[in-house]
């Protein structure tokens, strides 16, 4: 489907709906839990760029082959960047990292890791702190595309010079330039930065609990979730969550509404990061 003009589609919410259910119908994948103005931006993009109407994309995904998989991969949100509000990675080194050190395997997960800018930064972070050889970071997200980029760890020169800003603001110990080459204008994150990391699908909205963990990472990816999801998102994050361990949300999420509340207790109001006490 090449795009063939750039004149906005616009949809209402009964044909979202009908968009919604043929993309279980065909896919399994369910869409329902997330919050409608985000999807349907995703949707109308989705449909201009690729000059179609709501019927021609019906037609398109009744007739089979890679069309569901790849509606399903634009529509889900993979905007992120390195060290993203530095101030959080600041706070994780002064205040978590030094009781993570008591552990002698550490296993961290980024869930909804995008092209892993999140789980890069925290390799860097845990290096920094003396806990990479012993921690393996499980970055998870259900878009197979990014996923691919993700596992090969490059960036453009124009996004790593916002990433060195967060890195320094972070409180990094050295250049974020030691972590990466530079190869043919392109940004290679290094390997020893990327051998402890699993990059691997796994939908929030689907998918269970896998392993245990001590730290896990779920920013920016609730904001697009119904309440009702949100809370079943919250059961499986709190079910993989080792007893003291951290769970960190995004600056605009919280765990107020989810039911665990009280199994928490803040380690940051202003961040979103909580310690696991029950």
């Amino acid at each position: 489907m090449a795009a063939r003009g750039i004149n906005m589609v616009a949809l209402d919410y009964p044909e979202l709906e009908t968009l919604i259910v043929r993309i279980k119908d065909i896919s399994g994948f369910d869409f329902s839990g997330y919050t409608r103005p985000s999807l349907m931006r995703q949707a109308e993009t989705y449909l201009s760029k690729n000059a179609m109407s709501l019927q021609e994309l019906l037609i398109h995904l009744d007739q089979g082959g890679s069309a569901a998989y790849d509606l399903i991969q634009d529509l889900t949100v993979n905007y992120s960047e390195m060290f993203r509000d530095p101030e959080f990675f600041a706070l994780l080194q002064s205040e978590v990292c030094s009781y993570l050190q008591s552990y002698a395997e550490l296993r961290i997960w980024v869930a909804g890791c995008a092209a892993g800018q999140e789980a890069f930064s925290l390799s860097i972070l845990m290096t920094e702190a003396d806990l990479m050889d012993r921690t393996i970071i499980y970055a998870t997200d259900l878009n197979q595309k990014v996923l691919k980029s993700a596992r090969e760890g490059v960036f453009s020169r124009t996004a790593i010079r916002s990433f060195s800003e967060n890195y320094i603001k972070a409180g990094g110990k050295t250049s974020l330039s030691d972590y990466y080459n530079v190869s043919y204008g392109k940004v290679i994150m290094n390997p020893e930065i990327r051998k402890n990391i699993v990059f691997s699908i796994h939908d929030l909205t689907g998918d269970g609990v896998f392993n245990e963990f001590q730290l896990i990472c779920c920013r920016n990816v609730m904001i697009y979730f119904t309440l009702e999801q949100r809370r079943k998102v919250f059961k499986i994050l709190y079910d993989s969550l080792g007893m003291l361990g951290f769970l960190c949300l995004g600056k605009r999420e919280t765990l107020r509404y989810s039911g665990f509340e009280d199994h928490f207790r803040i380690v940051s109001f202003h961040l979103n990061i909580y310690q696991k006490i029950l």
